[in-house]
């Protein structure tokens, strides 16, 4: 009878992760004879040659590539079964491990956290901020639990919770004539210098999407990864850009910018929730969501959306 173990699947996973045996030991805190030995004892264990050693480090073969799919998923069970034991009785307690996109994280959080805080002070929350490709990657893995971030998210072992409608704005400089319009179309941008976060971002993806650009040479992204950035560059002149509603209160602050809304229908991204479909915290995470919307709807977000929408440029209908 052919005996696997955990500890293999977890040496093995870390290789196919690092392909190099110094580095997978490292990230296993062992020493590399000790997960060498596991990695061979594997090996033998199914009858198949899992990796090619190279001087370089390794490369996975065929069959262990598959193997290597096939583990991750393995562990990330086992991983969710401790997790049902650790939350079997108690709402979001324990360890939450929560991914989250640049473009929510610094408009979202701060009033989320208080109200996790307060409504849950046993929760031990530790954050993730990337982008949407490597927090994917990760909750794949079983590095995250969840994700905060915009939709659709489509992949067949992920669940989504969409949470709220977050309008796109145009974003100019204070002192450019927008040709007297009180509302902004998509036609507009097309004579305009766009500036847009580096490619990964999905914010830039939705952007590029609703102004219908096949040609992108008129984007300007100077390796901007954040919204600040760009905003700054809008403030002094440089170009106009599209500003997500939830990060208004912000990046408004303090810079000479007007903020136009854009004809029915506006264009908009749906923030949710994301995570594996076996995961059983399926509890935690819809009140992890019901706290994400009243930090939108009713916390700090609701205030600083109320004053903006008081300004001129933002109340035309």
């Amino acid at each position: 009878m052919t005996t696997v173990t955990l500890k293999q699947l977890r040496y093995f996973d870390a290789l196919a992760r690092e392909l190099h045996f110094g580095r997978a030991a490292d990230a296993c805190a062992v020493t590399q004879p000790a997960l060498s030995m596991q990695i061979h004892e594997l090996e033998q264990n199914l009858g198949l040659v899992l990796v090619e050693r190279t001087r370089s480090g390794v490369q996975l073969t065929a069959k262990g590539a598959e193997i290597a799919a096939r583990c991750a998923r393995v562990l990330g069970d086992v991983r969710d079964l401790v997790a049902f034991a650790q939350h079997a009785n108690r709402l979001l307690a324990g360890t939450l491990r929560l991914g989250v996109i640049p473009s929510v994280a610094p408009y979202l959080l701060p009033p989320l956290l208080p109200l996790l805080r307060d409504a849950y002070p046993d929760l031990e929350l530790h954050v993730r901020e990337t982008q949407t490709q490597i927090l994917t990657d990760e909750l794949l893995e079983g590095k995250l639990d969840v994700l905060l971030l915009a939709l659709p998210l489509k992949h067949p072992d992920l669940t989504n919770l969409p949470l709220f409608e977050d309008k796109f704005l145009l974003a100019a400089p204070k002192d450019r004539k927008i040709s007297g319009r009180v509302r902004a179309t998509k036609e507009l941008i097309e004579h305009e210098r766009l500036l847009l976060l580096e490619e990964g971002h999905c914010l830039r993806d939705q952007a590029l999407t609703y102004c219908s650009l096949q040609q992108v040479d008129a984007v300007n992204t100077f390796g901007a990864s954040s919204l600040a950035t760009i905003v700054e560059m809008v403030s002094a002149g440089f170009g106009i850009t599209l500003l997500p509603e939830l990060s208004i209160g912000v990046e408004e602050r303090g810079r000479d910018i007007t903020l136009v809304r854009f004809i029915e229908p506006e264009p908009a991204r749906t923030i949710g929730l994301v995570w594996r479909t076996t995961s059983p915290q399926k509890q935690d995470f819809e009140e992890l969501g019901r706290l994400v919307a009243k930090a939108w709807s009713e916390g700090a977000l609701a205030a600083t959306r109320s004053g903006a929408r008081g300004k001129k440029p933002l109340s035309a209908s």
